[in-house]
C-alpha cells in the first residue's frame, strides 16, 4: 500500500513539472475543457494535448469523459489535496530554519533596511 501511495504522489508530482500541464490544469479550475480548449493556448497538436491529458489521466487529476467525438476533461483535484498533504509535513522544518536564520539575522545587528540613508530622507 505504501508503494502503491508512492508511486501515485511521483505521477503527481511528475505531473506537475510541466508547465504545460499546469496550465491545462489551471484552466481546467474554471470548468470542463474539450482537448482542443485545452491545446490552443500552447500551440501544440491534438496528439501532443492528448499526452499531456494522458500523463495528467494518470496521475489522477483529471477526468475524461467522451460525449460523440468530443473528448470533455474535468479537473479531479483529490491528488492535489494529497500532494499537498504531503508537502505540508515539511512546513515544520521550514518554519523552525527560517525562525532559526531570523533569530541568527537579528543577533548579528541592524537589517540592511535600517541602515538606507535613503529611508531617513524626507
Amino acid at each position: 500500500m505504501v508503494e502503491l501511495h508512492a508511486t501515485r504522489l511521483d505521477q503527481v508530482f511528475h505531473a506537475l513539472a510541466d508547465p504545460t500541464r499546469r496550465a491545462m490544469l489551471a484552466s481546467l479550475r474554471e470548468g470542463e475543457r474539450s482537448v482542443g480548449e485545452l491545446a490552443a493556448p500552447h500551440r501544440i497538436s491534438l496528439a501532443a494535448a492528448s499526452k499531456h491529458i494522458r500523463t495528467l489521466e494518470r496521475a489522477g487529476l483529471l477526468k475524461r469523459t467522451i460525449v460523440g467525438r468530443t473528448h470533455r476533461c474535468a479537473l479531479a483535484p483529490a491528488p492535489l489535496a494529497e500532494a499537498d498533504a504531503w508537502l505540508r509535513r515539511y512546513s515544520a522544518f521550514w518554519t523552525e530554519r527560517l525562525d532559526a536564520l531570523d533569530a541568527l539575522l537579528q543577533a548579528d545587528g541592524p537589517s540592511p533596511s535600517s541602515l538606507d540613508p535613503e529611508k531617513d530622507s524626507p
